[in-house]
């Protein structure tokens, strides 16, 4: 009987493991998408790494750490647009300020915490194996609003993306549409943290999306197939952390990085983004 009841609650933390992977790899993918054509893994990384930062901030306030997470990672997209428009730094230096700048406050704020004991291994590679029914909620509710938002944005942010110069003559809001997709990165990247962890989220934006990038020839396709490049490597690597009691985060980042060398061996059609 505790045998079968064992095998129970292990099959329900592996559902709730691939259920939850299954939700971010799958907004992921189109998101990823845009960061792929737009060269914006630079940004995500440093949303990623500002991520610590709100978990500083929701033990300090002892509020939910994701909203801990979306509020700082929605600062810092505000922080940049409106430094965008200074002349002196240029942008991949602005970001590596912010990114360095907000994870050192981060560990600070966790350093002065003498009462709090924090796992930072789990915040930084990611615990998908204790995912809970609330983290679920948060996973899907966030990935349904991406998915929304995006949806809503996508023809103007494809125009910008093949010419912003062209789509701002043609009435596009380009400075809104741009503000709006970096809000929609703030929010995958809070709810992905407890997939693969801030250090690792990116990879599951860029990489199914770079892999998809050689098999399609519309950005649609590249979209779908990004999707399903996430969902494949979700299920390979949790499947394969406990087949070989790796790192679960890694070693779906692992899987997606293998997904991709194989996609440049094989002869593929390229899309011209």
């Amino acid at each position: 009987m505790a045998i079968i009841m064992m095998g129970h609650l292990m099959d329900d933390f592996i559902w709730r493991a691939l259920i939850a992977g299954t939700g971010v790899a799958l907004i992921a993918g189109p998101i990823g998408c845009f960061i792929v054509w737009r060269r914006m893994a630079y940004f995500g990384a440093t949303l990623a790494h500002a991520a610590l930062l709100g978990v500083a901030l929701g033990f300090l306030f002892e509020f939910n750490i994701t909203l801990g997470i979306i509020f700082v990672s929605v600062a810092i997209s505000f922080l940049l647009f409106g430094l965008q428009n200074q002349r002196q730094l240029a942008t991949d230096t602005l970001l590596g300020i912010l990114a360095h700048g907000s994870l050192a406050t981060g560990l600070v704020v966790l350093a002065f915490m003498d009462n709090l004991r924090v796992d930072l291994m789990a915040y930084l590679f990611g615990d998908i194996l204790a995912v809970t029914m609330r983290d679920l909620i948060w996973i899907y509710a966030g990935g349904i609003g991406c998915l929304f938002g995006l949806f809503s944005i996508w023809s103007r942010l494809l125009a910008m993306t093949v010419h912003e110069d062209l789509a701002k003559v043609e009435g596009v809001q380009v400075a809104r549409i741009r503000l709006t997709y970096m809000l929609l990165i703030a929010i995958i990247v809070a709810v992905g943290m407890k997939i693969v962890g801030i250090l690792l989220i990116v990879s599951l934006l860029i990489i199914p999306a770079a892999t998809a990038r050689r098999w399609v020839a519309t950005p649609e396709q590249m979209a779908v197939f990004a999707s399903v490049f996430g969902v494949l490597s979700v299920a390979g690597g949790v499947f394969g952390s406990i087949q070989w009691d790796t790192p679960t985060g890694p070693s779906i980042v692992l899987v997606a990085t293998i997904f991709f060398f194989l996609s440049i061996l094989l002869p593929g059609r390229r899309l011209s983004h």
